[in-house]
């Protein structure tokens, strides 16, 4: 980074929870690359005196690696984790970042509690919080309305957060803030990307440019992918791994939950197939056609998959494709769709 955050040396430093300090490690190993974040995140701290960053990246595109590297260059950040399991709810991570911020305070408010770290914060120090998988909150216990995570709406001065979540709908985003933001998409520097998804398949490939080519094309700068793929390169590679076809179900049962109802099922089966056959893009209009479908119907479950597709815009009207060709390969390979 160009310039690191100074430690709030009147705030305790963090005490991460176990299952925090295990995802921290791992997503921090082997990190290559992600510089434009990192400069991206500087810049916005010295442009603002509080502030909210959102990285926003479709699955496995190295979001949480990103967070995790960032932690353990700066290790005053206070870390959360809403991916993990009983970690989604806001009470619990209300509970977990209060005891970060003050493990002798009895103090369980939020707002309160940074409140009174910044005022206890000189003119140019930082206090910032990490949450990782924000996409990943269950909103269900929470007041109708409120922020995900109940996050403030006004920060005082000298108080951040930093974000990562999935694409999502911005009408859909559960957050109304008034203070400074910025937004940085992954999906919006290919080249960089490109980059660092090369210098990471050198750590394991060397003096082999041929195979380093195939396995950037099959990437699609995709780290997840990468990151399964790579240690056993000397297989086929083509091959989905164990911890691979793990993840892409939970993006399936996701896409359709196995526990709902079967009308429903049906009909998400039914869009789902169309964009599993497809080897493009394909417009809502389109799908709906091929379905015999309300055109309304499923724009409104593409919008709710909206974590797992990538959108494009050709000649005025948006086409979507599943994220990765590797998740599109593993949905072929299910019967009926669940």
């Amino acid at each position: 980074m160009n310039t690191s955050p100074r430690p709030p040396t009147p705030i305790n430093s963090p005490s991460y929870p176990r299952e925090f300090q295990q995802i921290i490690l791992e997503k921090s190993q082997n990190f290559v690359g992600r510089g434009f974040v990192s400069t991206a995140i500087s810049n916005f701290l010295q442009r603002h005196d509080r502030g909210y960053f959102t990285i926003i990246g479709a699955p496995g595109s190295g979001k949480s690696a990103i967070l995790a590297n960032y932690v353990t260059e700066n290790p005053q950040v206070l870390y959360y984790n809403a991916q993990l399991p009983f970690q989604n709810r806001a009470e619990e991570f209300i509970a977990t970042i209060c005891t970060q911020i003050d493990p002798t305070s009895q103090q369980t408010s939020l707002h309160s509690l940074l409140q009174q770290v910044s005022d206890k914060l000189e003119p140019q120090q930082k206090f910032i919080i990490a949450i990782d998988a924000l996409d990943a909150v269950n909103r269900t216990d929470q007041t109708p309305g409120s922020n995900l995570f109940y996050l403030p709406r006004y920060l005082p001065r000298g108080v951040y957060f930093l974000l990562t979540r999935r694409p999502y709908v911005r009408k859909q985003s559960g957050l109304l803030i008034e203070a400074p933001s910025q937004i940085l998409d992954l999906a919006e520097y290919p080249q960089q990307n490109h980059e660092d998804i090369e210098a990471y398949i050198k750590r394991y490939v060397n003096n082999d440019e041929e195979l380093t080519a195939q396995l950037i094309a099959k990437s699609e700068n995709n780290f997840m992918y990468l990151s399964q793929i790579l240690p056993a390169v000397s297989k086929e590679v083509d091959r989905l791994t164990p911890d691979l076809e793990a993840y892409y179900q939970q993006h399936f049962h996701k896409m359709i939950p196995p526990n709902s109802p079967s009308q429903e099922r049906e009909f998400k089966s039914s869009v789902l197939n169309v964009l599993v056959q497809v080897s493009s893009v394909v417009s809502a209009e389109s799908i709906a056609s091929t379905i015999d479908a309300d055109e309304y119907d499923v724009e409104e479950v593409l919008e709710n998959w909206r974590e797992f597709l990538t959108l494009q815009e050709i000649d005025g009207e948006i086409r979507y494709s599943l994220y990765h060709s590797s998740f599109r390969d593993f949905l072929s390979k299910q019967v009926n769709f669940g």
